[in-house]
Protein backbone atom coordinates (compact mmCIF):
# COMPACT_ATOMS: atom_id res chain seq x y z
CA UNK A 1 0.00 0.00 0.00
CA UNK A 2 0.91 3.30 -0.81
CA UNK A 3 -0.08 5.66 1.82
CA UNK A 4 1.68 5.38 5.39
CA UNK A 5 -1.02 4.36 7.56
CA UNK A 6 -1.54 5.92 11.03
CA UNK A 7 -1.75 4.12 14.22
CA UNK A 8 -5.97 3.54 15.02
CA UNK A 9 -5.50 5.33 18.38
CA UNK A 10 -4.55 8.78 16.33
CA UNK A 11 -7.82 8.82 14.52
CA UNK A 12 -10.44 10.69 16.24
CA UNK A 13 -13.54 11.26 14.65
CA UNK A 14 -14.59 13.51 17.72
CA UNK A 15 -11.68 15.76 17.97
CA UNK A 16 -12.03 17.66 14.26
CA UNK A 17 -14.42 15.57 11.95
CA UNK A 18 -13.31 17.30 8.88
CA UNK A 19 -10.05 16.37 9.16
CA UNK A 20 -10.88 12.84 10.12
CA UNK A 21 -13.12 12.32 6.93
CA UNK A 22 -10.06 13.99 4.92
CA UNK A 23 -7.35 11.45 6.57
CA UNK A 24 -9.82 8.42 6.43
CA UNK A 25 -9.99 9.04 2.64
CA UNK A 26 -6.66 9.09 2.04
CA UNK A 27 -5.82 5.70 2.80
CA UNK A 28 -5.47 3.40 0.09
CA UNK A 29 -8.21 1.08 -1.19
CA UNK A 30 -6.91 -2.67 -1.10
CA UNK A 31 -7.05 -4.43 -3.55
CA UNK A 32 -9.13 -8.04 -3.38
CA UNK A 33 -5.54 -10.05 -3.81
CA UNK A 34 -4.15 -6.91 -1.02
CA UNK A 35 -7.25 -7.93 1.04
CA UNK A 36 -6.79 -11.71 0.96
CA UNK A 37 -3.46 -11.73 2.44
CA UNK A 38 -3.93 -9.47 5.06
CA UNK A 39 -7.10 -11.42 5.74
CA UNK A 40 -5.40 -14.77 6.08
CA UNK A 41 -2.44 -13.73 8.21
CA UNK A 42 -4.68 -12.36 10.89
CA UNK A 43 -7.06 -15.05 10.80
CA UNK A 44 -4.36 -18.00 10.43
CA UNK A 45 -1.52 -15.92 11.99
CA UNK A 46 -3.00 -13.51 14.61
CA UNK A 47 -1.11 -10.68 12.74
CA UNK A 48 -2.28 -7.67 14.70
CA UNK A 49 -0.78 -5.27 11.82
CA UNK A 50 -2.99 -7.11 9.42
CA UNK A 51 -5.85 -6.32 11.47
CA UNK A 52 -4.58 -2.63 11.81
CA UNK A 53 -3.79 -2.53 8.16
CA UNK A 54 -7.49 -3.92 7.01
CA UNK A 55 -9.34 -1.48 9.67
CA UNK A 56 -7.48 1.60 8.43
CA UNK A 57 -8.39 1.13 5.16
CA UNK A 58 -11.91 0.25 5.31
CA UNK A 59 -12.61 3.66 7.55
CA UNK A 60 -13.97 4.83 4.60
CA UNK A 61 -16.52 3.19 4.24
CA UNK A 62 -17.67 3.27 8.10
CA UNK A 63 -17.77 7.40 7.73
CA UNK A 64 -19.78 6.51 4.26
CA UNK A 65 -22.74 4.51 6.33
CA UNK A 66 -22.72 6.70 9.54
CA UNK A 67 -23.50 9.54 7.01
CA UNK A 68 -26.79 8.15 6.03
CA UNK A 69 -27.84 8.47 9.69
CA UNK A 70 -27.39 12.03 9.81
CA UNK A 71 -31.53 12.35 10.24
CA UNK A 72 -31.60 11.33 13.37
CA UNK A 73 -29.84 14.44 15.51
CA UNK A 74 -26.86 12.78 16.51
CA UNK A 75 -23.39 13.62 16.78
CA UNK A 76 -21.82 12.61 13.61
CA UNK A 77 -18.67 11.91 14.93
CA UNK A 78 -20.48 9.52 17.64
CA UNK A 79 -22.19 8.17 15.02
CA UNK A 80 -18.41 6.87 13.70
CA UNK A 81 -17.02 6.12 16.22
CA UNK A 82 -19.45 3.36 16.83
CA UNK A 83 -19.37 2.63 13.26
CA UNK A 84 -15.36 1.91 13.53
CA UNK A 85 -16.65 -0.40 16.71
CA UNK A 86 -18.83 -2.49 14.50
CA UNK A 87 -15.59 -2.74 12.10
CA UNK A 88 -13.72 -4.02 14.57
CA UNK A 89 -15.53 -6.34 15.61
CA UNK A 90 -15.76 -7.28 12.08
CA UNK A 91 -12.53 -7.83 11.08
CA UNK A 92 -11.98 -9.64 13.79
CA UNK A 93 -14.68 -12.20 13.26
CA UNK A 94 -14.24 -12.35 9.35
CA UNK A 95 -12.97 -15.79 7.76
CA UNK A 96 -11.67 -15.31 4.33
CA UNK A 97 -11.97 -18.99 3.26
CA UNK A 98 -16.33 -17.22 3.02
CA UNK A 99 -15.42 -15.97 -0.88
CA UNK A 100 -16.77 -12.51 0.13
CA UNK A 101 -15.11 -9.13 0.09
CA UNK A 102 -14.56 -7.74 3.78
CA UNK A 103 -16.76 -4.95 3.26
CA UNK A 104 -19.80 -7.06 2.64
CA UNK A 105 -19.53 -8.97 5.54
CA UNK A 106 -18.54 -5.65 7.80
CA UNK A 107 -21.69 -3.73 6.97
CA UNK A 108 -23.83 -5.76 8.76
CA UNK A 109 -21.65 -5.50 12.12
CA UNK A 110 -21.13 -1.67 11.40
CA UNK A 111 -25.14 -1.24 10.45
CA UNK A 112 -25.73 -2.72 14.31
CA UNK A 113 -23.55 -0.66 16.08
CA UNK A 114 -24.98 2.57 14.90
CA UNK A 115 -28.31 0.87 15.39
CA UNK A 116 -27.92 0.58 19.13
CA UNK A 117 -26.24 3.79 19.82
CA UNK A 118 -29.30 5.56 17.99
CA UNK A 119 -31.91 3.63 19.85
CA UNK A 120 -29.81 4.24 23.20
CA UNK A 121 -29.70 8.03 22.79
CA UNK A 122 -32.24 9.14 20.05
CA UNK A 123 -34.69 9.84 22.53
CA UNK A 124 -35.42 10.25 26.36
CA UNK A 125 -37.68 7.41 26.86
CA UNK A 126 -36.65 4.01 24.94
CA UNK A 127 -38.68 4.08 21.52
CA UNK A 128 -37.69 0.05 20.65
CA UNK A 129 -36.45 -2.47 23.26
CA UNK A 130 -37.25 -5.94 20.90
CA UNK A 131 -35.44 -7.12 18.09
CA UNK A 132 -39.02 -6.61 16.18
CA UNK A 133 -39.34 -3.38 17.17
CA UNK A 134 -35.85 -2.61 16.26
CA UNK A 135 -36.77 -3.50 12.83
CA UNK A 136 -39.63 -1.12 12.69
CA UNK A 137 -38.44 1.34 14.16
CA UNK A 138 -35.72 1.81 11.26
CA UNK A 139 -37.85 0.61 8.87
CA UNK A 140 -40.79 3.27 9.42
CA UNK A 141 -37.86 5.69 9.73
CA UNK A 142 -36.80 5.61 6.24
CA UNK A 143 -40.37 5.34 4.72
CA UNK A 144 -41.50 8.49 6.74
CA UNK A 145 -39.18 10.43 4.48
CA UNK A 146 -41.49 9.57 1.74
CA UNK A 147 -45.27 8.84 3.42
CA UNK A 148 -47.11 10.31 5.26
CA UNK A 149 -49.27 8.11 8.12
CA UNK A 150 -49.49 4.42 6.44
CA UNK A 151 -52.45 3.50 4.99
CA UNK A 152 -53.97 -0.07 5.56
CA UNK A 153 -52.07 -1.70 2.69
CA UNK A 154 -49.36 -0.10 3.59
CA UNK A 155 -49.11 -1.26 7.11
CA UNK A 156 -50.20 -4.69 6.20
CA UNK A 157 -47.08 -5.04 3.53
CA UNK A 158 -44.68 -3.92 6.33
CA UNK A 159 -45.99 -6.25 8.96
CA UNK A 160 -45.98 -9.02 6.67
CA UNK A 161 -42.28 -8.26 5.70
CA UNK A 162 -41.01 -8.06 8.81
CA UNK A 163 -43.32 -10.79 10.23
CA UNK A 164 -44.69 -8.99 12.77
CA UNK A 165 -48.65 -8.21 13.98
CA UNK A 166 -49.85 -4.71 12.11
CA UNK A 167 -50.95 -3.52 15.35
CA UNK A 168 -47.06 -3.60 16.49
CA UNK A 169 -46.68 -1.41 12.80
CA UNK A 170 -49.26 0.87 13.68
CA UNK A 171 -47.95 1.06 17.44
CA UNK A 172 -44.42 2.23 16.32
CA UNK A 173 -45.56 5.01 14.12
CA UNK A 174 -47.44 6.44 16.52
CA UNK A 175 -43.99 6.21 18.55
CA UNK A 176 -42.57 7.84 15.47
CA UNK A 177 -44.89 10.67 15.29
CA UNK A 178 -44.46 11.47 19.19
CA UNK A 179 -42.21 13.76 20.43
CA UNK A 180 -40.38 14.31 24.18
CA UNK A 181 -42.46 17.36 25.70
CA UNK A 182 -41.56 19.58 28.65
CA UNK A 183 -43.64 19.28 31.74
CA UNK A 184 -43.89 23.09 32.48
CA UNK A 185 -44.86 25.27 29.82
CA UNK A 186 -42.55 27.44 27.76
CA UNK A 187 -42.34 30.81 28.64
CA UNK A 188 -42.92 31.79 25.07
CA UNK A 189 -46.37 30.19 25.22
CA UNK A 190 -49.51 32.09 25.36
CA UNK A 191 -52.04 31.67 28.01
CA UNK A 192 -54.20 30.11 25.41
CA UNK A 193 -51.79 26.77 24.93
CA UNK A 194 -49.79 26.78 28.11
CA UNK A 195 -52.51 25.10 30.23
CA UNK A 196 -51.61 22.19 27.41
CA UNK A 197 -48.47 21.55 29.19
CA UNK A 198 -48.21 18.29 31.49
CA UNK A 199 -48.08 20.87 35.19
CA UNK A 200 -51.30 21.67 34.57
CA UNK A 201 -53.25 18.83 34.35
CA UNK A 202 -51.08 15.65 36.12
CA UNK A 203 -51.40 15.51 39.84
CA UNK A 204 -48.30 16.28 41.85
CA UNK A 205 -47.98 13.75 44.77
CA UNK A 206 -44.27 15.55 45.61
CA UNK A 207 -45.90 16.77 48.96
CA UNK A 208 -47.47 14.09 50.47
CA UNK A 209 -45.54 12.86 53.89
CA UNK A 210 -45.23 9.27 53.47
CA UNK A 211 -44.14 9.30 49.63
CA UNK A 212 -41.49 11.62 50.76
CA UNK A 213 -40.08 9.75 53.34
CA UNK A 214 -39.96 6.55 51.42
CA UNK A 215 -38.22 8.94 48.44
CA UNK A 216 -35.70 10.04 51.20
CA UNK A 217 -35.08 6.62 52.40
CA UNK A 218 -34.50 5.25 48.68
CA UNK A 219 -32.47 7.99 47.70
CA UNK A 220 -30.25 7.85 50.89
CA UNK A 221 -29.99 3.84 50.36
CA UNK A 222 -28.83 4.23 46.94
CA UNK A 223 -26.54 6.60 47.72
CA UNK A 224 -24.87 4.55 50.27
CA UNK A 225 -24.72 1.57 48.60
CA UNK A 226 -22.99 3.82 45.34
CA UNK A 227 -20.68 5.25 47.53
CA UNK A 228 -19.49 1.90 48.77
CA UNK A 229 -19.88 0.03 45.14
CA UNK A 230 -17.46 2.85 43.85
CA UNK A 231 -14.96 2.09 46.71
CA UNK A 232 -14.63 -1.34 45.61
CA UNK A 233 -13.30 0.47 41.45
CA UNK A 234 -9.37 1.24 40.63
CA UNK A 235 -8.93 5.15 40.39
CA UNK A 236 -8.80 5.28 36.91
CA UNK A 237 -12.22 3.28 37.11
CA UNK A 238 -13.78 5.56 39.50
CA UNK A 239 -12.84 8.44 37.75
CA UNK A 240 -13.74 7.30 34.89
CA UNK A 241 -17.37 6.79 36.12
CA UNK A 242 -17.29 9.66 37.70
CA UNK A 243 -16.66 12.09 34.83
CA UNK A 244 -18.87 10.28 32.37
CA UNK A 245 -22.02 9.66 34.75
CA UNK A 246 -21.97 11.48 37.78
CA UNK A 247 -20.64 14.99 37.02
CA UNK A 248 -22.82 17.80 35.90
CA UNK A 249 -20.66 18.50 32.56
CA UNK A 250 -19.53 14.81 31.33
CA UNK A 251 -16.85 14.09 30.03
CA UNK A 252 -16.62 12.54 26.57
CA UNK A 253 -14.95 9.11 25.45
CA UNK A 254 -12.42 11.33 23.76
CA UNK A 255 -11.78 13.62 26.58
CA UNK A 256 -10.69 10.75 28.77
CA UNK A 257 -9.08 8.88 26.11
CA UNK A 258 -6.45 12.20 25.73
CA UNK A 259 -6.37 12.30 29.28
CA UNK A 260 -5.58 8.65 29.80
CA UNK A 261 -3.56 8.13 26.62
CA UNK A 262 -5.94 5.26 25.65
CA UNK A 263 -7.93 5.19 22.64
CA UNK A 264 -11.74 6.03 22.92
CA UNK A 265 -12.64 2.48 22.68
CA UNK A 266 -10.61 1.26 25.92
CA UNK A 267 -12.06 3.87 27.75
CA UNK A 268 -15.52 2.38 26.45
CA UNK A 269 -14.15 -0.96 27.41
CA UNK A 270 -13.05 0.14 31.42
CA UNK A 271 -16.42 2.25 31.25
CA UNK A 272 -18.84 -0.74 30.91
CA UNK A 273 -16.66 -3.11 33.12
CA UNK A 274 -16.73 -0.53 35.68
CA UNK A 275 -20.61 0.17 35.06
CA UNK A 276 -20.74 -3.85 35.88
CA UNK A 277 -18.81 -4.12 38.82
CA UNK A 278 -21.32 -1.01 40.53
CA UNK A 279 -24.52 -2.51 39.48
CA UNK A 280 -23.34 -5.97 40.89
CA UNK A 281 -21.88 -4.22 44.40
CA UNK A 282 -25.36 -2.19 44.50
CA UNK A 283 -27.71 -5.57 43.76
CA UNK A 284 -25.74 -7.86 46.51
Amino acid sequence: MGTSLQPVHTLSPGANLNAYIQTVGSFDVLSAEEERRLTEDLYYRQDLDAARQLVMSHLRFVVHIAKSYSGYGLNQGDLIQEGNVGLMKAVRRFNPEKGVRLVSFAVHWIKAEIHEFILRNWRIVKIATTKAQRKLFFNLRSQKKKLAWLTNDEAKAVATDLKVDVTEVYEMEGRLSAHDAAFDAGVDDSDDSAWQAPAHYLEDHRFDPAAQLERDNWKESNLNSLAAAMKQLDDRSRDIIQARWLSETKATLHELADKYGVSAERIRQLEKKAMMKVRAAMEA
